[in-house]
């Protein structure tokens, strides 16, 4: 698609992808690409601006990551952040060192109002702070903007060469004033007009969707979730008939889920679509069998739904296209977006085998962030429940459930994750808490029940407040709403005399157990 964009180059942060999300949040549109990128492949975009984020390194180290000087006579408004702030300052001649009182936190900052990257914030502002190292001197040609008690320059800019850096992180919202300066950067300094939109993104998307098929059939990965169920419905709108959608029952679904899918998008549901419904569960189980690894357990699920997709496309007859419900945290989290670590292969995000019996893959919400799926699904007349149902990894409950995989373990998390979304809905919660499951652990503990010695499994309940499902916080679930969930799952589901919840925040954890 034609559109203005701004590119964030990764330099190892754990916050690159909440850069790109909050600069999309002034409907900017805006992708992560590695420090490593070729400059001639950025010139190649024609970003109106760059963003530099934060890193793990020092600049100063003989292998840390970098980039050219290049970079910054491209005559492209840029934004350095923490690491990337402290890189575009050595690069240019000025000083990085370790600092004396090492930063982290919440920390008051001293701004220059008179700075377009500062336009609307308050002259003592609260930013979030993450470094051990400083810019004490900046660059040639650099004024300094911003300081604290500690750091004699939280942020500075040349304003001839359009290049400003921030020491602290404005992605997070522990920076009050956060957006705000990412919107003076890219609205005022960069001069986007804004025009990344969802309504948009339904009209290209179908027009561009209806060229790149023709005449060809298509089928599409269901899986009832949101990103597969707005997949499916933009799919439908540009091509109708033309689109199979299978959804595959592997077994590893939540309670009632496959027959609760099959009511909204089957024969009886709203919508124009060719349902095949693969009850498909024991076939999973016997793949998974003896596999306790997470990663594999990934990679067993994504390959065999691939199988299964092949065998129902040769019973349809000729398929031209698989569509799959891909978004962008997936494709970053993947390793393909960016220089961060993998958290985790997804089961729709590459390493498809190269025997796939299809001409083209379409991932139509490839580049959307979670929120951004809800708002096209709510363009394209989905119904508010659909929309914002409870998130659910296409791996199902076979990364909820810790170790090896059976049809008995799959009884015991449906049963208990089923009584605890019960009781959070009952308490009023399920608006406010953004995702919420049991998952059973792999851990087995002796108990007493009817005056009886018991072995069995632990559950661990998880619910987590986030606004963008990159960072969250354990969401605080009233007591008696837990010791409720407790004593049912204890006396209603048999296996378990354990339950725990789960206090993590993401970072250092992940929302899902694997």
């Amino acid at each position: 698609m034609s559109r203005e964009m701004v590119i964030v180059l990764d330099f190892g942060g754990q916050y690159n992808q909440l850069v790109a999300r909050r600069v999309r949040e002034c409907n900017v549109y805006c992708e992560i690409y590695s420090y490593k990128t070729p400059l001639a492949e950025i010139k190649e975009m024609n970003p109106k601006g760059i963003i530099l984020t934060g890193g793990p390194n020092s600049c100063y180290e003989a292998d840390a990551p970098t980039c050219t000087e290049e970079l910054f006579e491209l005559g492209i408004p840029i934004l350095g952040l923490c690491y990337g702030a402290q890189l575009m300052q050595h690069i240019l001649g000025g000083k990085v060192e370790r600092a004396e009182v090492r930063e982290y936190g919440k920390t008051d900052v001293l701004v220059d109002t008179k700075s377009e990257l500062f336009r609307g914030v308050l002259p003592s502002t609260t930013c979030w702070m993450s470094h051990f190292d400083t810019i004490s001197e900046p660059a040639p040609g650099f004024t300094v903007t911003a300081r604290t008690q500690h750091c004699p320059v939280a942020a500075a800019e040349d304003l001839d060469r359009g290049l400003y850096v921030i020491q602290f992180h404005p992605e997070v919202l522990h920076t009050q004033e956060g957006t705000k300066m990412i919107y003076n950067f890219v609205r005022g300094i960069c001069g986007c007009s804004g025009d990344w939109r969802m309504d948009s993104f339904v009209e290209q998307s179908v027009r561009i969707i209806r060229e790149k098929v023709g005449s060809g059939k298509v089928l599409c990965a269901l899986s009832g979730g949101v990103d597969s169920s707005v997949a499916a419905v933009l799919m439908s709108k540009a091509v109708g008939d033309q689109l199979t959608c299978v959804f595959v029952d592997h077994g590893l679904l939540r309670k009632n889920e496959g027959d609760e899918v099959e009511a909204v998008f089957g024969p009886d549901g709203n919508y124009d679509l060719h349902f095949v419904r693969v009850n498909a569960q024991q076939r999973f189980y016997d793949k998974l069998s003896g596999v306790t690894e997470p990663e594999e357990k990934r990679k067993i699920i994504g390959g065999e739904f691939i199988r299964v997709f092949e065998e129902e496309a040769k019973k349809i007859g000729a398929v031209d296209f698989l569509v799959q419900g891909t978004i962008y945290p997936d494709v970053v989290e993947s390793g393909l977006g960016g220089e961060s670590a993998v958290i985790k292969s997804h089961h729709n995000v590459g390493g498809l085998p190269d025997y796939v019996d299809f001409k083209e893959i379409i991932e139509p919400l490839r580049s959307l962030f979670k929120d951004e799926v809800r708002k096209v699904g709510l363009e394209l007349g989905i119904p508010e429940y659909l929309v914002y149902r409870q998130p659910f990894p296409g791996p199902g409950l076979g990364i909820r459930i810790i170790g090896e995989v059976t049809a008995e373990k799959v009884r015991i998390v449906q049963e208990a994750d089923a009584i605890y979304r019960e009781e959070i809905a009952n308490a009023g919660l399920d608006r406010g808490v953004n995702q919420y499951f049991a998952a059973l652990t792999n851990m087995r503990s002796v108990g007493v029940m009817g005056d009886e010695r018991t072995y069995d499994y632990a559950v661990a309940l998880r619910a987590v407040e986030t606004i963008d499902f990159m960072t969250a916080e354990a969401a605080q679930i009233p007591w008696n709403v837990l010791n409720k969930v407790m004593n049912r799952i204890i006396n209603e589901v048999k296996g378990v005399n354990r339950v725990m919840y789960d206090l993590t925040s993401k970072p250092p954890g992940t929302i899902e157990f694997e």
